[in-house]
């Protein structure tokens, strides 16, 4: 349970721990509800994290209850919250129009309660994903649902330049689309910041890429700095495998799983414990790049015999049940190593022939325990919608 807050409620002690979100990027160019605190911030910065998480707790209980909506009530049973902070808290909310009566629910005893819903159209991210050749984008709106998209053509070693002003114009385009929406006030939709995902290896926390396999040329270029000043728009910078599985965590059960992208490259998004992981340095996840072959062929990362090599090599010359093998005995391993829940299939080539790829990473990986292997809603832009989700976790205080 969590204790009140001397800042919303007036007495009360207690601090908590922050719901996530890379340190860098909160300190930068994060959202707003992170509680993360640049060094040598005012004394009064304190008392601020704290109601940004405490608003952070309310809101998340109302993006999950859904259109059924919560009591007041409820939000402080739920959080520890006293009825006077949860007041304070929902007041400023329905100000800003983020929160609106939804009805009312009978009640044990009394008169009925007034119950409160979450405006999804209150606020979107945007989210980008920057694949090799293609580029998607997408508005989600608070409640994560996708208002519109935009998908196209992309050469990512067509220089940072090019390649920024691609992603700007797709903004652009994207926000466009949405333009006829309003919010039920009547104002036009509030954009809280844009996702990017590319692939990697990459610093989250910096938003800088490094070599990213068949692209040297992107390492230790400011990509997130760049496409913040050209949006205008706070930025968050993951890698693609990253952001998707990060997405599949919130609205799957708080497990431990693994997210394999097979399509231009091979990558993985680990969630473990409900939270993604991306290591000390933020590089876990480079999947593809196992050896598993010694004399195997050359990969566009300078090895040999990784599974990348081996698996897009079978894609090639067509042969799908050769590429769900390799790409089963490299989630085998995963299995084996992390004691994982759930191994999740995604990609443009999974999407193609998702029984043939399901059924021999299921095979492969029966041979480590009774493990569900399934492939993600092919017809989802998953990958960019998971980069939105860089945006809009941390507002409800859950790990990204």
């Amino acid at each position: 349970m969590t204790t009140e807050r001397p800042d919303e409620a007036g007495t009360g002690t207690g601090t908590a721990g922050t719901g996530g979100g890379a340190p860098g990027a909160a300190r930068r160019q994060g959202p707003p509800g992170g509680l993360t605190l640049p060094a040598g911030a005012p004394a009064g910065a304190g008392l601020t994290a704290l109601r940004s998480h405490n608003t952070a707790l309310v809101l998340d209980l109302l993006r999950t209850a859904g259109a059924q909506g919560i009591s007041r009530v409820e939000l402080a049973e739920r959080t520890g919250l006293t009825p006077q902070a949860v007041s304070k808290i929902v007041g400023r909310l329905r100000a800003d129009g983020t929160v609106a009566e939804a009805g009312r629910r009978a009640s044990t005893g009394g008169k009925p309660r007034t119950v409160l819903g979450l405006v999804p159209s209150a606020a979107h991210a945007v989210g980008l994903h920057l694949d090799r050749d293609e580029l998607t984008a997408v508005l989600l709106d608070l409640s994560g649902t996708p208002v519109a998209s935009r998908r196209g053509p992309l050469d990512l070693g067509a220089g940072a330049g090019r390649v920024i002003a691609a992603a700007a114009d797709a903004v652009g385009a994207l926000l466009g689309d949405a333009a006829a929406r309003v919010r039920a006030d009547g104002r036009p939709p509030r954009v809280l910041g844009a996702g990017v995902a590319m692939p990697g290896p990459l610093d989250h926390r910096s938003g800088v890429p490094g070599r990213v396999t068949g692209f040297p040329e992107w390492e230790g270029h400011p990509l997130r700095e760049e496409l913040a000043a050209r949006l205008g728009l706070p930025v968050v910078l993951d890698k693609d495998t990253n952001a998707a599985a990060l997405g599949l965590a919130l609205r799957g059960p708080g497990d431990s799983f693994a997210y394999l992208h097979l399509g231009t490259g091979l990558g993985a998004g680990l969630v473990l414990g409900g939270a993604p992981y991306r290591g000390s340095r933020t590089g876990a996840g480079e999947f593809g790049h196992q050896v598993v072959r010694l004399d195997g062929p050359v990969c566009g990362c300078g090895g040999r015999g990784c599974l990348e090599a081996l698996c897009l090599a079978a894609v090639g010359r067509g042969d799908l049940p050769e590429a769900a093998r390799v790409l089963g005995t490299g989630a085998a391993n995963l299995v084996a190593l992390l004691d994982i829940d759930r191994v999740l299939l995604g990609g443009r080539t999974v999407a193609a022939a998702p029984e043939v790829f399901t059924a021999g990473v299921a095979r492969a990986v029966a041979a480590r325990g009774p493990v569900p292997v399934a492939a993600v809603d092919a017809g989802a832009d998953t990958v960019a919608e998971g980069a939105a989700h860089l945006v809009l976790a941390p507002l409800f205080g859950r790990p990204a």
